[in-house]
């Protein structure tokens, strides 16, 4: 497992991306088991930042069910199209929240959440799951995240079945 560095903070956010990426790359390597890939893939990206919170929904029936994650206690089942995890899913497009609380319907797992990104997860044009990250401080996420993101999510789609 060569190349399997967090990157460091002292990068600007799109050359973290690509460190993170080349080493997401190399961890999932060779690896086929989805637990061990999506746990792995939560436990890279959440130490690569100063994230709150860090982990993956599945599409179960016509909820979200808790997966793989980094950090605090989580919400475990979100219906879709409640919440910001539920309204990517349903849109099928990433959501950047700048302020939670500002969020019409946000579901309040941690009092310390502040910002929000969630980057749906496709697999054969269907959303199977979600990548969600909660951020204690406001206006956390840009359009470096969004694209970084789903780069990550497009890498780890490859080595899951």
């Amino acid at each position: 497992m060569e190349n399997l560095s967090v990157p460091s903070f002292d990068l600007s956010k799109p050359e973290r991306y690509e460190q993170l990426s080349a080493s997401l790359s190399a961890l999932l390597t060779g690896e086929t088991d989805f637990t061990a890939n999506t746990a792995n893939a939560a436990a890279l990206i959440f130490h690569a930042f100063d994230f709150h919170w860090l982990g993956f929904y599945w599409v179960k029936g016509n909820e979200l069910v808790l997966g793989a994650f980094q950090g605090p206690v989580a919400c475990t089942r979100i219906a879709k199209g409640k919440g910001v995890c539920g309204k990517a899913w349903e849109q099928e497009e990433p959501i950047v929240v700048p302020n939670v609380n500002e969020f019409p319907g946000h579901i309040a797992c941690s009092p310390i959440s502040q910002s929000e990104l969630v980057v749906p997860i496709k697999k054969q044009e269907r959303v199977i799951g979600v990548l969600d990250i909660d951020s204690a401080f406001l206006n956390d996420f840009d359009f470096d995240d969004v694209q970084g993101m789903q780069k990550l999510v497009d890498i780890l789609t490859r080595h899951i079945s």
